[in-house]
């Protein structure tokens, strides 16, 4: 599995929207950097990289929802999820395939032809989830899902969630928000 990458400058201290602008940013990087050659069925981790970079930009988007503007935030979200679903639909039968080829490898010969038949049904929606894929991909490039992240990312600001502190009043002001 790709591990995540390090966001560049993230800390503590940092204003919750630059960390929005950052994070969501590196992540979308992540997502499209995996999608070369993903539709190769005969490199399973390619599908399976660009799934879990999938997840982590759901999650982030998530997390910094509150730093976006509704209106682009919200379809681009349903986008990213949508890819998603489409890395799974070719994703699960992966596992499947992987997992019969090695049962099949220590069954004696005489027992392929009954892995087969659970093979051939995999392979068939091994290649619809490709199929489901390839649309998915082609319709983010069409939309230019990567350039309308990178711009949402661009696009956060600080909301008055952002700018709370733990106590839930503005920073340096004693909880209640009383004046000292």
């Amino acid at each position: 599995m790709a591990k995540a990458r390090d966001i560049e400058g993230l800390h503590a201290e940092m204003p919750f929207a630059e960390a929005a602008a950052a994070t969501v940013a590196v992540r979308a990087d992540e997502l499209f950097e995996h999608s070369a050659n993903v539709l190769d069925t005969t490199d399973i981790e390619r599908v399976h990289d660009m799934r879990v970079a999938s997840r982590r930009l759901r999650a982030v988007l998530e997390i910094y929802a509150p730093c976006f503007p509704k209106d682009r935030f919200r379809p681009l979200l349903k986008e990213v999820k949508a890819l998603a679903d489409a890395l799974g639909a070719r994703r699960d039968p992966d596992v499947l395939l992987d997992r019969l080829r090695e049962i099949e490898a220590v069954l004696p010969k005489a027992a392929r032809p009954g892995i087969e038949a659970f093979a051939a049904p995999a392979r068939e929606d091994q290649g619809r989830g490709n199929d489901v894929l390839a649309a998915a991909l082609a319709d983010a490039e069409r939309t230019d899902l990567r350039g309308r992240l990178a711009a949402l990312a661009a696009s956060a600001v600080a909301s008055p969630v952002a700018v709370l502190d733990g106590d839930g009043d503005a920073p340096g002001q004693p909880p209640g928000g009383a004046a000292a």
